[in-house]
C-alpha cells in the first residue's frame, strides 16, 4: 500500500548496507519486527482505552487529527532532506547521541518498525475492516492479540528477508551507487509530504494546506542553514530560526484549526451529505440509498472512487433505480459515523452499503468491482 512506501525506502537502503552482515540484518530484521508489533500493540490499546472512556474512535483515527498530519509531514520532510544529502543526523545530534546511534543500530530499526506502524496503519482498514470491527468489541486481552497478529503480519515479510540467506546473495554489493539510490529514495518522501499537505487541506482547508507548506520550507531553510561553517553558520541559522519561529506563531494556529463540518464535505454532484437518521428518511420515502464510507487519507477509498463510483455506467443504474447517495467523510472525527460503521461491523473505511425496504443492508466488499456494484443494483 502507497502509505508504506516511504519505510520500505528505508529498509531497502538498510539491506544494502548490511548485505554482507548476515547478524546485522537479522537483529534488523527481529528489532524492526519488535517495533511493530509493540507499536501496533500500543495503537490498538489507545483505541480501546479511548473508546472505553466513551470516545468515539476508529482504526485510522490519528490520521483524523490535523496536528498528527502535520507532524507527519514534517518528520517526513526532515527524512526526505537526509536521504537527498543537505544534512546528516549526527550532525544535529549531541556527540553522546550520534555515537550511541552508530553504536546500536537495532534501535534504528525499531524505531523504523514505530513509524511504519504509525503512518500505513490506516491502510489495514480495507482489507482487515470485519477483524478490527470484530476486536473492538472483545474483551481486551482478546482484543489486543488481534492487533498484535496483525503487526506479525505487517512484519512479516520484512523478517522473513532478513533471516533468508538466498535474499543477500541477490542484493547488491555496497558501492558508490548507494549514494544516488539513497538519494533517490528522498523522492518518495516528498511525495508522501505532498500526500499528508492533501489531507490536511481536506481538514482544515487550504490555509491550512499553505500554512503548512511555509513552515515545511522555513523549515528546510533552518536544516540548510545549520549545514553550513563558520560565522555565516551562525548568523543565518539565527535568522533562519527566528523566521521558522515567527511564522509558526502567525500560521501555526490555520494548521491545526479544523474547517467547519459542512465546509469539509466531500459530497459532490449527485451525492449528498450523510448525517444521522438520514438513511431512514430516504426509506420512509420509499427510495433505496447506498453510503459511501470514505476518508481523504483512505488511498483505497480514493481508488474505488475513481475506478468504479464514478464509472456512467454505474451512475446511470444507480439514477435508474432512483437510488440516493450518501457520502459520510470521516476524514476528521465524527462519533456519529464511527456509530453508523460499528452498527454494521465495521471499525474502519471503506464500507459501501446497500439500504432498500426490501432487503436487509448490503455491506459489499472493500476493494469494489464495476460487475459486483451492477449485481447489487439490479437485486434492489
Amino acid at each position: 500500500m502507497p502509505f508504506v512506501f516511504p519505510i520500505l525506502a528505508i529498509k531497502v537502503v538498510s539491506f544494502t548496507k548490511h548485505s554482507d552482515d548476515r547478524r546485522g540484518l537479522r537483529l534488523g530484521g527481529v528489532a524492526y519486527t519488535i517495533g511493530v508489533v509493540v507499536s501496533f500493540a500500543a495503537l490498538g490499546a489507545l483505541m480501546l482505552g479511548l473508546r472505553a472512556a466513551g470516545e468515539q474512535l476508529g482504526w485510522g483515527f490519528q490520521l483524523q487529527s490535523p496536528a498528527v498530519v502535520a507532524g507527519l509531514a514534517t518528520l517526513f520532510t526532515l527524512l526526505g532532506l537526509n536521504l537527498a544529502g543537505l544534512f546528516e543526523f549526527g550532525s544535529f545530534l549531541p556527540s553522546g547521541v550520534a555515537a550511541m546511534e552508530a553504536r546500536h543500530p537495532v534501535v534504528n530499526a525499531f524505531l523504523s518498525g514505530v513509524l511504519a506502524v504509525a503512518v500505513a496503519s490506516p491502510c489495514t482498514a480495507p482489507f482487515m475492516g470485519a477483524s478490527l470491527g470484530f476486536a473492538v468489541g472483545l474483551p481486551a486481552i482478546e482484543a489486543l492479540l488481534v492487533f498484535i497478529a496483525i503487526g506479525l503480519g505487517m512484519a512479516l515479510p520484512y523478517l522473513a528477508a532478513s533471516w533468508v540467506p538466498a535474499i543477500a546473495r541477490v542484493l547488491p554489493r555496497p558501492g558508490a551507487w548507494m549514494d544516488v539510490f539513497r538519494k533517490l529514495m528522498a523522492f518518495p518522501m516528498f511525495a508522501t509530504v505532498a500526500w499528508l499537505v492533501w489531507v490536511l487541506g481536506q481538514q482544515s482547508g487550504i490555509d491550512g494546506a499553505a500554512a503548512l507548506l511555509v513552515l515545511l520550507v522555513a523549515l528546510s531553510m533552518v536544516v540548510w542553514a545549520f549545514g553550513l561553517q563558520g560565522r555565516v553558520r551562525a548568523v543565518l541559522a539565527a535568522v533562519s530560526l527566528a523566521c521558522l519561529a515567527a511564522l509558526a506563531w502567525f500560521a501555526g494556529p490555520s494548521v491545526t484549526r479544523p474547517l467547519p463540518p459542512a465546509s469539509a464535505s466531500t459530497a459532490s454532484g449527485p451525492w449528498q451529505a450523510w448525517e444521522p437518521g438520514r438513511v431512514d428518511q430516504l426509506l420512509a420515502g420509499g427510495q433505496p440509498v447506498f453510503v459511501d464510507f470514505t476518508a481523504a487519507w483512505c488511498v483505497t477509498c480514493k481508488y474505488n472512487e475513481k475506478t468504479v463510483l464514478t464509472r456512467d455506467d454505474v451512475l446511470g443504474n444507480l439514477s435508474a433505480k432512483k437510488v440516493a447517495l450518501l457520502r459520510a467523510d470521516w476524514t476528521r472525527r465524527d462519533p456519529a459515523i464511527t456509530a453508523a460503521l460499528a452498527q454494521l461491523g465495521r471499525n474502519g473505511v471503506p464500507v459501501y452499503v446497500f439500504y432498500s425496504n426490501n432487503h436487509p443492508p448490503v455491506v459489499l466488499t472493500e476493494v469494489l468491482s464495476t460487475s459486483e456494484v451492477l449485481a447489487a443494483i439490479a437485486q434492489l
